[in-house]
């Protein structure tokens, strides 16, 4: 007689029993871990929301330090106008380009009149002490107040309504360059000007 035969009926009910066990063990243990994340999620997604919102705006004070409020436009996603008592003084707007290490992400402040006030980078990946002191000054501070027309890198010192590049850092100068004279156009054409 094979071994097969000789199996108690009763031990393998206790191997069913066993494997539905766990199952059903594993499906409350999923059960309460999916409500203790969701719990979590619940408690701190509108804190998360809130301090994203604050980082947000604080960053766009920074570069409207005379703004007393941030209206979202609409119809442009991340665009936001600077109002001081009640008259639009600024727009400002994501803008991105390719530098030498990757993508340069940054925040640009716009006068209606199409000029520079200012900009953050939000992320890059540029050389350590060469590209990412693109957002330091004196680099920075070459942008205030220019249009269009003077956003362009040159290496002559002598131009000074252009944008001199910085030592080391073509590449990258010219990249912040481009991100901030294309979010002045944006700026330009959507206000109605040229």
């Amino acid at each position: 007689m094979s071994d097969e035969n000789n199996i108690d009926p009763k031990v393998n009910h206790e191997k069913k029993y066993s494997i539905f066990q766990i199952a059903i063990n594993l499906t409350v243990a999923c059960f309460i871990s999916g409500a203790i994340i969701a719990g979590t999620y619940f408690i701190t997604a509108p804190v998360s929301v809130k301090t994203a919102a604050k980082i947000k705006t604080d960053a766009m004070r920074s570069l409207v330090t005379n703004a007393q409020t941030f209206t979202a436009i609409k119809t442009k996603p991340d665009w936001f106008t600077a109002e001081k008592d009640g008259k639009i003084i600024a727009y400002v707007v994501p803008a991105e380009s390719k530098g030498y290490g990757g993508a340069i992400s940054m925040l640009v402040s716009v006068t209606p009149k199409g000029e520079v006030i200012d900009f953050n980078i939000l992320e890059s990946k540029e050389t350590p002490g060469l590209g990412d002191n693109a957002s330091k000054d004196p680099f920075r501070n070459q942008f205030k107040g220019k249009a269009v027309k003077d956003l362009e890198v040159v290496k002559d010192p002598t131009k000074v309504n252009n944008i001199q590049a910085m030592t080391g850092a073509t590449i990258s100068s010219k990249a912040v360059t481009k991100g901030i004279k294309e979010a002045v156009q944006q700026v330009t054409q959507f206000v109605g000007g040229k």
